[in-house]
């Protein structure tokens, strides 16, 4: 068992790492204060051939590996949660699932126009009244002269109101039949499309998120991702893969918080002394870094399952739901080690916090994480 990364993977970590800092930090906060979707910043980062990292090179990719895949989330997050969000959505859930599902003609029209970002990618399952809940959508997609037509609203989707193309799932059988849902692919703007950007938001300010409704949009036949009835497999397959990237940017979440908390620490004077060599500060520092070595741990393993092959989705639950409730806890002591300065957008804490809330509710909540965990332990699926 090997712990060391290669040359290869500390060269990719360490080029991300000055990208983000060099493109991303100086502008983060002004993002965040102002709402606004950095979209300059990820034109800037596809110009350093971000979002081509695990696609092959022949779909327009660089063909990293799966743990290059987590540390390029990592250190996305330690500067951005939100650029981190779209690396997510756009390569983990959008361009990996047409990889893994899409047919070959899918592949050469879709893979190279998003590792350039030449278009965007959003993932469409949520809906109003559907969350943890996914096989209950309500969404409709009706089959009409050679094509499908796709009614109903999404909701809570990130770069919804920015993407250009989107995975939709829809239901193209009867309520509760197994198999009943399908995945498209919706090229956007499309006649009957509205798009309706989510604000007021605790955290995530700068994310676009949005509300999409769809009114007999057209889908014809050959975007059709998979088979037909058999989109719940796709959702899964595409899940696993964001909640892997999601783990590791929430290492990079707690990563900037210790960070920021030990350089405040070594600075802040209380009692004559640098309330670092106080012992409850110590302490802090201990458990955060503490959890968040065994969260990165755990994204390794998921990282190392993924590039053999193998089963992962018990891995992939573990992690997520460790790291995602870790980041938390490492983001509120930061602030508590901070004082009143961490309750401040002065200081990057409170942002640290309140875009590590989001974590543990997307790409399923850590309740989702524990029964994934507690099936793959007892084998039988708890009454939910």
């Amino acid at each position: 068992m090997d712990f060391d990364l290669t040359a290869t993977q500390i060269l990719l970590r360490d080029a991300v790492k000055e990208w983000a800092e060099r493109i991303i930090a100086p502008r983060v906060r002004d993002y965040s204060r102002e709402g606004r979707f950095p979209r300059e910043v990820l034109g800037e980062l596809a110009e350093q051939g971000l979002f081509a990292g695990p696609l092959p090179e022949e779909h327009g990719g660089a063909g990293i590996d799966y743990i290059s895949h987590g540390l390029v989330a990592e250190e996305l997050s330690r500067v951005c949660n939100v650029v981190r969000s779209f690396y997510n959505v756009h390569v983990s859930l959008v361009a990996l699932t047409i990889l893994g599902w899409g047919t070959e003609e899918q592949k050469k029209r879709y893979l190279p126009e998003l590792a350039a970002l030449r278009k965007i990618g959003c993932f469409c399952l949520t809906e109003p009244n559907s969350g943890s809940d996914a096989a209950a959508l309500g969404m409709r997609a009706v089959r009409q002269d050679g094509r499908w037509l796709l009614r109903g609203t999404k909701m809570w989707i990130t770069n919804g109101p920015v993407a250009d193309l989107g995975i939709v799932f829809a239901r193209t059988g009867p309520a509760g039949e197994d198999p009943a849902i399908t995945a498209f692919l919706v090229e956007m703007p499309a006649p009957g499309l509205e798009r309706r950007e989510i604000k007021g938001k605790l955290g995530m300010s700068a994310a676009s998120t949005g509300e999409l409704s769809f009114a007999d949009v057209e889908v014809p036949e050959e975007n059709v991702l998979g088979e037909v009835g058999h989109g719940m497999r796709v959702a899964l397959s595409a899940l696993d893969h964001g909640r892997y990237t999601t783990a590791a940017g929430c290492v990079g979440i707690a990563r900037a918080c210790i960070d920021a908390a030990k350089k405040y620490a070594l600075e802040r004077t209380q009692f004559g002394r640098p309330i670092a060599s106080f012992q409850l500060i110590q302490e802090a520092i201990a458990d955060m870094v503490t959890e968040m070595e065994a969260a990165r741990l755990l994204v390794y393993r998921a990282g190392f399952l993924k590039q053999q092959g193998r089963r992962n989705a018990r891995e992939v639950a573990l992690a997520k739901y460790f790291a995602s409730e870790m980041a938390i806890r490492a983001a509120s002591k930061a602030i508590q080690i901070h004082g009143s300065y961490g309750y401040s957008d002065e200081y990057p804490v409170e942002r640290f916090f309140r875009d590590a809330r989001l974590n543990t509710i997307v790409e399923g909540t850590s309740e989702v994480q524990k029964l994934v965990i507690g099936f793959h332990e007892l084998g039988i699926r708890a009454f939910t």
